[in-house]
């Protein structure tokens, strides 16, 4: 399966000469039908600080959406576990972060590895919906492959994720089915937590914020509201606001502000 080369994972190498001598590493995710492409100049704005960052593709994204139809939300999970283990072998501190879906794998990490997520940054995370229609899922994947796309709620003119067109049934319902299991676990969580917050999201409405905020164990949170950006904050109005925040953050998360 081929590959668009705006979609391609990102890897920029640590240099500790910037971060005073430690090894600071970054994990980013993407979101659901989205790619690396999504959160690349967050990561490109970190990377430059001197972080080692690392932002994988999850698997069945940047290719087809009929590709991500084939996988579940283990897969994911896997993919991002990978590369934290990584992260974690040559890095003295490693803070994850996410968009939307890879808002909610990043909670699945500091929740699992609470000893090794030194701080944990969230952009619309994605735990829970109001929206009614879903509890048809476990008879409609079955019937219909897909419906229309989520790509691109971005109120920036001219900006675009390139997401997929269609959003696939089998996929979503998969990422949907974990959310019980990471709300459970939310108390695991004791690292400092960054969550920013778009106040007009039409992807992923207000419910997961509120879930999220009443269900972390860590008392070091804190929220952001975003007021000129739609779902995909890290290509909007506020996405400055996002990294000169997220810049702080992991400077005092790895010991250095």
């Amino acid at each position: 399966m081929t590959t668009e080369p705006n979609h391609e994972p990102l890897t920029i190498e640590a240099r500790p000469d910037l971060t005073g001598g430690r090894r600071v590493g970054v994990l980013l995710s993407h979101g659901f039908t989205g790619s690396p492409l999504s959160i690349r100049p967050w990561a490109e704005h970190l990377g430059a600080l001197g972080h080692g960052v690392a932002v994988p593709r999850l698997p069945g994204h940047g290719t087809t959406w009929q590709d991500l139809n084939t996988h579940r939300w283990d897969d994911w999970y896997g993919e991002v576990a990978r590369t934290f283990d990584r992260l974690c072998l040559d890095h003295d501190a490693v803070v994850v972060g996410g968009l939307s879906m890879g808002g909610a794998l990043a909670l699945r990490l500091a929740e699992d590895h609470p000893d090794r997520v030194a701080g944990l940054m969230l952009v619309n995370p994605a735990v829970s919906t109001r929206r009614l229609d879903v509890r048809l899922l476990p008879v409609l994947k079955h019937v219909v492959p897909s419906f229309p796309g989520i790509a691109d709620d971005i109120k920036k003119p001219g900006a675009s994720e390139h997401g997929y067109t269609r959003t696939p049934l089998r996929a979503i319902h998969s990422f949907m089915q974990a959310w019980p299991g990471l709300v459970a676990d939310l108390g695991r969580i004791t690292c400092p937590v960054l969550l920013f917050r778009s106040d007009d999201d039409h992807v992923v409405d207000d419910s997961s914020r509120r879930i999220i905020l009443a269900g972390l164990g860590s008392d070091d949170v804190t929220s952001v509201e975003l007021h000129d950006s739609f779902h995909v904050a890290t290509l909007d109005h506020d996405a400055p606001m996002i990294f000169e925040q997220s810049e702080q953050f992991v400077a005092r998360c790895a010991g250095r502000a």
